[in-house]
C-alpha cells in the first residue's frame, strides 16, 4: 500500500475586494461589529459582469497547482472537486474542470460537504492512491457565495462571513509510507442539518413551486444558528484533531502547523488556546478572505506554503467543521 503526498499547490481569488465598510453601505452593520464577531476585515466577491464561476476559479487554481507540481495535464489520473456552490444543479464541476483543462477522459467526482468538503476530498483522493488505483489526482475546492447571499440587514449575520475563491492541489503516489498523508478522519451528525442550511432549490421545492410562489421566499438564502454552530464547532474541532494525533502517536506539542477551516477567527483562536499553540503554529487568513467554505483550507494551506511557514518534515494538521454537521481532519508529514 502507498501513501499520497501533496506535490503542487495553487489558489485563485477574485480581484474585487469588499471591505466591512463597503458592507455597511448595503446593510445595517459596521467594521467593529463584524470584526468583533468574526475577525473578518474584508473578503473577495466576484464582480458582476466578470466570467468567474466556481468551476472557472477552480480551473485557474488547478493550472497553478499542476504547473507547480512539475507534472503535465496528461499525468492527472482523476479529479475530486469539492464545492457547495456548483455552476449547475447538475452536472457537477468536476467534469467542467476536465473539459476546461483539456484533460484526457479521466474520472471526476464531486464532494458536497460544505465547509469540510476539501478535507473530505483529500481523504477520498488519498484512498484511491493508497490502493494503487490512481497515481496523480487533482483535488479542488472552490466556492462562489456572493451571488447567493441576502445582502440586506435581514441577512447580515450570514452575508458578512462569506467570500469567493478557489484552491487546488495535486496529490501523488509516495512510496515512503512515513511521509505524506498519514491519516484522515471523517464524521457527521445529520440531526443538526437544519442549524446551517440552504433549503432551496431542492427536489421538493422545484420549478412548479418556484413559479407558483407569490410570497417572498427566504429558503434560497443561507440560514445559520450561529451560537449553536460555534458551540459544536469548538468541540468537534478538538475531537477530530486529537483523533488524528492519537492515530499517529503524536502529541499536541508535535503540531508544526495547524490549518483550520476559516469559518470564524474566534473558533480558530479558541482551538489555538486549547492546544497551547503559538501564532507561528496556526495559519489564519479569514481576515482577508472571509469564509470560502470548501476552498478555505486549501487556500490557507497554499498561502502558508508560499510564505515558507511549512517545511519538509513538518507535522501539518488540516481540520474543518461545517454544515451537515460534518467534520474532518488530515494528518500530514510534509
Amino acid at each position: 500500500m502507498y501513501n499520497s503526498k501533496i506535490i503542487g499547490l495553487g489558489k485563485y481569488l477574485p480581484e474585487h475586494v469588499v471591505t466591512n465598510d463597503d458592507l455597511s453601505k448595503m446593510m445595517d452593520t459596521n467594521d467593529a461589529w463584524i470584526q468583533e464577531r468574526t475577525g473578518i476585515k474584508e473578503r473577495r466577491w466576484i464582480k458582476e459582469g466578470t466570467d468567474d464561476t466556481s468551476a472557472i476559479m477552480g480551473a485557474k487554481a488547478s493550472k497553478m497547482a499542476i504547473e507547480r507540481s512539475g507534472l503535465t495535464n496528461d499525468d492527472i489520473d482523476f479529479i475530486v472537486f469539492a464545492t457547495m456552490t456548483p455552476d449547475y444543479y447538475f452536472p457537477g464541476c468536476g467534469v467542467q474542470i476536465q473539459e476546461m483543462l483539456g484533460l484526457k477522459n479521466v474520472g471526476a467526482i464531486d464532494i458536497r460537504n460544505q465547509c469540510s468538503g476539501f478535507v473530505y476530498a483529500i481523504s477520498v483522493a488519498d484512498q484511491f492512491i493508497k490502493t494503487g488505483m490512481y497515481k496523480n489526482i487533482l483535488v479542488v475546492g472552490s466556492e462562489y457565495h456572493s451571488n447567493g447571499l441576502d445582502k440586506t440587514t435581514r441577512g447580515r449575520g450570514v452575508t458578512v462571513i462569506f467570500g469567493d475563491g478557489a484552491g487546488a492541489c495535486v496529490l501523488s503516489r509516495e512510496e515512503d509510507t512515513t511521509k505524506g498523508i498519514l491519516s484522515t478522519h471523517l464524521h457527521s451528525e445529520g440531526k443538526y442539518a437544519d442549524k446551517l442550511i440552504v433549503e432551496s432549490p431542492s427536489i421538493k421545492h422545484w420549478v412548479p413551486q418556484i413559479l407558483e410562489s407569490e410570497e417572498e421566499d427566504l429558503s434560497y438564502f443561507p440560514y445559520m444558528d450561529g451560537t449553536f454552530v460555534f458551540k459544536h464547532a469548538v468541540v468537534r474541532f478538538s475531537e477530530v484533531i486529537m483523533e488524528g494525533l492519537q492515530k499517529n502517536g503524536l502529541q499536541k506539542e508535535d503540531i508544526d502547523m495547524l490549518i483550520p477551516h476559516q469559518a470564524n477567527l474566534r473558533i480558530a483562536q479558541f482551538i489555538q488556546k486549547k492546544f497551547a499553540l503559538t501564532d507561528d503554529q496556526v495559519f489564519n487568513n479569514i481576515q482577508k478572505y472571509g469564509n470560502t467554505t470548501a476552498a478555505s483550507v486549501i487556500i490557507a494551506l497554499t498561502e502558508a506554503w508560499e510564505e515558507g511557514k511549512i517545511k519538509a518534515g513538518d507535522n501539518v494538521v488540516l481540520a474543518a467543521f461545517g454544515s451537515g454537521f460534518t467534520w474532518a481532519s488530515a494528518i500530514i508529514k510534509w
